[in-house]
């Protein structure tokens, strides 16, 4: 009697570790299913470019390159001169990026740690800011940036760039969570505010900071709209435009365009990947902390 009662009791507490089991295999299943869907336009883009020219055009339309061939590349570099418009784009981005995140730190800091007139006013202006389209914004900037003499340069791209009300925002919650002892002591012991925000603040900012650059680096790189207005000269773009500007002009060159797309991908990506860690601690410590 005892003896089944027991098999009954391990029958009974097997079947829901066999119930997760399926459950946690059909979960794994449909995540990979979206992976691979989410993937597969970046893969078909990179098989393309390294197809021959018109491997792309036959239908069904092949999943992978024939005979591979880095002609494509080579064009890009050669013939259209893609690389001074990726440099152009690193110039940008890095320079937006670290500039940026002096800016930002220093005024989440400011919002977070330090006590002036109409701090919170000032900070509720900004955030509801947040709802006004950044398209909206660009006819007047457009015209400033023409009165400095800014339109067709590297600086007219990179100003607008500086500050951001997210950056801000973002660095000031994570601030918030410094201890105000920490900073009342080092003024005690004789510390100036820009030796406590070198030495003692920006330390402890680091993992809101990579977070924050990885955010300003992808959309500086990525960004299209503003340097097409701001840049008049083909030889500034950036790759983003230089690749609409190529669409028009060898719209048929599908396995060129391609690459030209994998050029512009490629550095966001491996960056993202690289960071990924320090990307996604950023954003929780600065959620919990917050």
């Amino acid at each position: 009697m005892s003896a089944t009662v027991g098999q009954q009791a391990g029958q009974q507490a097997a079947q829901p570790v066999g119930d997760s089991r399926g459950h946690a295999l059909l979960v794994h299943i449909g995540l990979f299913a979206l992976t691979a869907l989410s993937l597969a336009p970046l893969l078909w883009m990179l098989s393309v470019s390294f197809m021959p020219a018109g491997g792309a055009s036959r239908f069904p339309p092949p999943l992978l390159p024939s005979s591979a061939t880095l002609d494509n590349y080579r064009a890009l570099f050669e013939r259209i001169g893609m690389g001074g418009y990726f440099a152009n784009s690193v110039l940008v981005a890095i320079a937006i990026t670290a500039l940026s995140l002096l800016i930002n730190t220093m005024a989440g800091y400011a919002f977070a740690k330090l006590r002036f007139a109409g701090r919170e006013r000032i900070f509720k202006l900004l955030l509801a800011a947040l709802v006004i389209p950044s398209q909206v914004a660009m006819l007047p900037l457009f015209l400033m940036l023409k009165q400095m003499g800014l339109v067709n340069s590297y600086a007219g791209v990179i100003v607008p760039g500086l500050a951001s009300i997210f950056g801000i925002f973002l660095v000031r919650q994570y601030a918030r969570s410094i201890p105000d002892e920490l900073i009342e002591a080092a003024r005690i012991d004789g510390a100036g505010e820009w030796l406590i925000f070198f030495r003692i603040v920006l330390p402890m900012l680091k993992p809101v900071l990579v977070t924050l650059a990885i955010f300003t680096f992808m959309g500086s790189w990525n960004d299209f709209m503003w340097p097409l207005i701001v840049l008049t000269d083909q030889a500034n773009y950036t790759l983003p435009v230089a690749l609409a500007s190529l669409s028009r002009e060898h719209i048929q060159d599908v396995e060129m365009m391609m690459a030209g797309a994998v050029l512009t991908v490629l550095p966001v990506l491996l960056l993202f990947v690289m960071l990924q860690r320090y990307y996604i601690q950023g954003l929780l410590l600065g959620s919990v902390k917050g």
